[in-house]
Formats: structure tokens, C-alpha cells, sequence
């Protein structure tokens, strides 16, 4: 969406230059009135170095979009890999 886009483009790629990926999916929660959610979301990818610095940067990702999208929570995975362009 355009809202997403926007998003995208004015809070995580200038926050985290480095590379991402995105991708368009189907997901559920349960959210803290026990209510069983369906929404469309976005699954963001993100490559960077694993310092503080990254991880409040993406933390402060975090909590903009859930302000700005009316969301309660946001599901972070972090793993380490090895990549190479």
C-alpha cells in the first residue's frame, strides 16, 4: 500500500541503508483481549550488523510502525547469518 510504501521509504531505509527484503503475507494473533486476529501483513527482512546501535534502530523501527499502524505488537526474529553480495 501506499501507507506502506511511505513507511518504507521516509523511516526504515534511511534508519537502515544496508539492504532489506519485503514480502506481502496472511497472518493471525491472539491479541490481549484474547480476540483470535486475521490481517494482512508485511514481513520485513532486514541486514545489518548485529551492535546496540542496529538493535535500537530497529526497536525504534519497531515502535514507530506500531504507532503509526495502530498495532499492538510486533513480531521480531533476529538470527545470525553469514551473507555476501
Amino acid at each position: 500500500t501506499e501507507e506502506w510504501a511511505a513507511f518504507l521509504n521516509d523511516t526504515i531505509t534511511p534508519t537502515l541503508p544496508e539492504g532489506l527484503t519485503f514480502w506481502v503475507a496472511s497472518g493471525q494473533w491472539k491479541t490481549s483481549s484474547g480476540l483470535l486476529e486475521q490481517e494482512q501483513t508485511y514481513v520485513l527482512q532486514l541486514a545489518h550488523e548485529g551492535d546496540q546501535e542496529k538493535d535500537r534502530a530497529v526497536r525504534r523501527i519497531i515502535e514507530i510502525y506500531k504507532k503509526r499502524f495502530q498495532q499492538e505488537a510486533v513480531m521480531r526474529i533476529r538470527s545470525q547469518a553469514c551473507r555476501s553480495f
